[in-house]
């Protein structure tokens, strides 16, 4: 690795807090980090340093964000194949090495982990060379990774109640979790919004958000129930992510009313426009709906760590804020609860009530301040 090491001044001897931010793996983590890495930028004038796993997205993401970035060939465990996991404990292993130099190189003040592969062995060598650690945990059911980690944490920012649970009380801030700034700033009105898809205002509109990869349950949910939808008078748009191929397309022909694609570059036009939003429950996702007030129905993911997704999403149900569809039941209720749901306007302005109380403002700002106190700021 070369050297990242920082003189402690800026141009006028100012001094710049050397900050460093771990994790990634999912836009779910990469967000958070970036949407914290410019409140710390902006505040403090930081010298900022990323380290992700090498070969996921935020080996990318994060140097586009205009930040550098450090990879560990760190990678999951394999649940379903543990023999493969020879391998995984070797790259930990290394992973751990290298995050011990990236620490003594770099020299951080504060170390934040926002969750993901590499943040377990960059927060682990911080927390042994006695640097401030601060975790940020998006999910409502906590990961054993930070569990471990928060034993020897100086802040623990959460965006759910109840986390007592899982980490000490003592260290807890309720922050919530960072959005996309550009989400909050979109000025479009919704007329504006669905004319920019081609779509008319006067006209029911669902917004499906397959994901970056595609979700294949809700991918399929909508192939088999789409003309049931523009049947009914409803418009869609539909984010089917990368590896659903032509399915989508092929679904919507000869189809009025329908706009799929695989990636929603204006996510701020497409909430917009929204009267309902179908999605996985990770925390960013649920984040950006919460702060938009955006009627949801929620269909976890079951291929995540200690079933979080299930978690974050019923704290939603539980409080009537959205609705949790199983995704083992998806393909057959997932269109029927859509077109139910869309077709109440009370009820969808009584949901959209409920998700947006239970939005938290300026969290990064939040965990700005949590890293200045931290920094003895």
């Amino acid at each position: 690795m070369n050297s990242v090491s920082v003189a402690p001044g800026g141009a006028a001897g100012k001094h710049k807090p050397r900050i460093l931010v771990s994790g990634g793996g999912t836009g779910g983590h990469i967000f958070p980090a970036l949407s914290i890495a410019d409140e710390l930028r902006s505040r403090l004038d930081a010298e900022i340093l990323f380290v992700g796993a090498e070969n996921r997205m935020e080996m990318t993401r994060v140097p586009e964000a205009g930040y550098r970035i450090i990879g560990l060939p760190v990678a999951g465990f394999d649940r379903k194949r543990p023999w493969r996991n020879f391998k995984v404990l070797s790259k930990l292993f290394a992973s751990m090495g290298k995050a011990r130099k990236i620490i003594k190189d770099f020299k951080p003040e504060v170390v934040v982990g926002v969750g993901g592969y590499a943040s377990g062995p960059v927060l682990k060598a911080a927390q042994r060379a006695g640097i401030p650690t601060l975790i940020q945990e998006q999910n409502s059911y906590a990961g054993v990774t930070n569990k471990l980690l928060a034993k020897k944490a100086n802040a623990i920012c959460v965006a759910y109640d109840n986390m007592d649970r899982f980490f000490p009380a003592e260290s807890i801030v309720k922050t919530g979790n960072p959005i996309r700034k550009r989400l909050l700033s979109d000025s479009l009105t919704r007329k504006e919004a669905l004319e920019s898809f081609g779509l008319s205002p006067d006209r029911k509109t669902l917004l499906v958000i397959g994901g970056s990869l595609g979700a294949l349950t809700i991918n399929e949910s909508l192939e088999k129930g789409l003309r049931n939808l523009v049947a009914n008078g409803i418009q869609v748009i539909w984010q089917t992510g990368k590896n659903f191929g032509n399915r989508g397309p092929e679904a919507a022909k000869g189809l009025k009313g329908v706009v799929v694609t695989p990636f929603i570059s204006d996510m701020g036009a497409a909430y917009k426009g929204a009267d309902l939003v179908i999605s996985r429950a990770g925390a960013a996702s649920i984040s950006e709906l919460q702060a938009l007030g955006k009627p949801a129905i929620l269909v976890p993911s079951p291929n995540v760590a200690e079933d979080h997704q299930t978690h974050n999403a019923m704290a939603l149900a539980e409080r009537g804020a959205a609705i949790l569809v199983k995704d083992a039941e998806a393909r057959e209720k997932l269109v029927p609860e859509a077109l139910a749901l869309i077709s109440q306007p009370e009820a969808l302005t009584e949901m959209a009530n409920k998700i947006s109380k239970m939005a938290l403002p300026d969290s990064a700002q939040r965990i700005g301040d949590e890293v200045c106190r931290l920094l003895k700021l």
